[in-house]
């Protein structure tokens, strides 16, 4: 039996499976298709997926192979100047497509020892209080700790637990490929942006030698999603938008999406977790979806690793849902909202002209963007300093920055007074003595996702010391369970 089984290899499940073997979990992850996905769905990272990949040490992997753009333009296609000031050390859009993100966090994983079974698929689930049992596409079973469901919109796990995915099912649809196009580029250029002054989810880019990720609205919604288009029916839909196909011919692949929008009514049924689209699934705008089960995964990880190797509080893993559920549901209202102003129809129109002027108040254009890029999520770890339950952003310290202390995956208190301590969480939490120019509090804990889990706003001395380490104590107990004292009968292993 293994700790932990993931039913999907896409990005969301190899994410998860790094995390927990920085922890020394056992993991073997499930992935349905014989070979590396072709199809590029997503093309893009947000700040705090490249905040959480460089909080790893991996984020110069993936800086060598995309090209950063400025996050202006990510709310329903709106023109505006990136924001300033972003609480982000990354403010800016990583251009690198879904396949180069998967193989580069697939290399990571193998690299950390994760076993990665391809062409094989759960079909079959049975669970007990302590352990669950999976039926495997080969007929094999494969026990484990704790399943992990990672395997998409489609996800077999979810239905197989029963479930709900309430929401709403695809209005509309569209189809998307790499395809060449033999149309001369300036006359295609102008083409595109005519028909992007109304139809703004219609496009044309070009990836070189005359190949272009093209995306078309389809001619309704078809049954199977999953069935990829024909290059007729790309076709088609380019001469009705554009008047003309330019010249389309050897698609590399071809695919179709929808707007279907749908939040998973739980996150977990015993001791069986759902992450990434097997929770969410929503419109592409704002490119968020990937982003937004990376997160699950960084989030769920430390947790679930907690839980496997004995140290987790009562109660840790749940917060899983409590954290993420609901920042799933802020994205699949604002991506409701950027599809409604796609719309071609007059009222649709209207409202997207007034947002357009609304967001020239640098106040509503932060906002929006601080949405789809995850930078204004705070989660709720009740009264205290506005540091608290934000995410800390890689601050400069006196000896180094920050995340270049967090690659290890390990919760760190942050202390420039030197007289705290992490004595009986030592296994768990790094001590780090330094100073910040860019952080006004004395001292903060910081979660393993980089989450603020408590600041200490008071200096110690005189009769403060002893009150100060005890606020920490119990900040440490919430997050990192019970501490360990010399002269017991052992530590939880980390």
């Amino acid at each position: 039996m293994v700790d932990v089984i993931i039913a999907g290899g896409g990005p969301t499940g190899i994410m998860l499976a790094c995390e927990l073997r920085l922890h020394s979990v056992d993991v073997v992850v499930l992935e349905r298709d014989p070979e590396p996905a072709k199809v590029a769905r997503a093309q893009g990272l947000h700040a705090r997926s490249i905040e959480i990949l460089d909080q790893r040490g991996l984020a110069e992997r993936f800086l060598r192979l995309g090209t950063q753009h400025p996050v202006g333009g990510f709310f329903a296609g709106i023109l505006k100047a990136a924001p300033e000031s972003l609480d982000t050390t990354h403010p800016y859009v990583l251009a690198i497509p879904q396949t180069v993100t998967e193989q580069l966090l697939t290399e990571h994983a193998l690299d950390l020892g994760v076993d990665l079974r391809r062409g094989n698929e759960v079909v079959g689930i049975s669970q007990d209080e302590e352990s669950v049992t999976v039926g495997l596409s080969d007929g094999a079973t494969l026990g484990s700790q704790y399943l992990a469901a990672c395997d998409g919109g489609r996800s077999r796990v979810r239905k197989l637990l029963g479930i709900g995915f309430p929401g709403e099912p695809a209005r509309r649809e569209w189809l998307l490929g790499e395809v060449s196009l033999t149309a001369d580029p300036e006359t295609l250029s102008a083409v595109v942006a005519e028909v992007r002054t109304l139809h703004k989810d219609f496009g044309a880019i070009a990836l070189g030698e005359g190949l272009y990720r093209v995306v078309v609205p389809a001619d309704g919604v078809t049954d199977d999603r999953a069935a990829p288009p024909a290059l007729a029916d790309v076709r088609q839909q380019l001469r009705r938008f554009a008047g003309t196909d330019f010249g389309a011919h050897s698609p590399r692949w071809l695919s179709r999406f929808g707007d279907a929008t749908r939040l998973a009514d739980r996150y977990r049924a015993g001791r069986v977790l759902l992450a990434g689209d097997a929770a969410h699934i929503h419109p592409p705008l704002g490119g968020q979806g990937l982003n937004l089960g990376l997160q699950d995964a960084f989030n769920l990880g430390w947790k679930l690793a907690a839980q496997v190797r004995g140290w987790a509080p009562e109660g840790l893993l749940d917060t899983y849902q409590a954290e993420r559920l609901p920042v799933a549901a802020d994205v699949l209202e604002n991506t409701r909202a950027q599809s409604e102003l796609t719309l071609a129809e007059p009222g649709p129109q209207a409202v997207r002209r007034l947002l357009t002027e609304l967001m020239d108040f640098p106040e509503v254009n932060r906002y929006l963007i601080e949405k789809v890029t995850a930078t204004g999520i705070r989660y709720d770890f009740g009264p205290g300093n506005e540091l608290l339950g934000r995410r800390l952003r890689d601050v400069p310290l006196m000896r180094g920055r920050l995340y270049g202390l967090m690659h290890n995956g390990r919760g760190l208190l942050l202390d420039e007074t030197g007289v705290l301590s992490v004595e009986g969480w030592a296994d768990r939490i790094d001590h780090v003595v330094d100073t910040s120019s860019e952080l006004e509090a004395p001292a903060v804990l910081l979660r393993p996702d980089g989450h603020v889990a408590w600041v200490g706003e008071d200096r110690p001395g005189p009769g403060r010391t002893k009150d100060i380490q005890q606020q920490l104590g119990s900040a440490m107990a919430r997050w990192f369970g019970a501490g360990w004292q010399p002269g017991s009968q052992g530590s939880p292993s980390c």
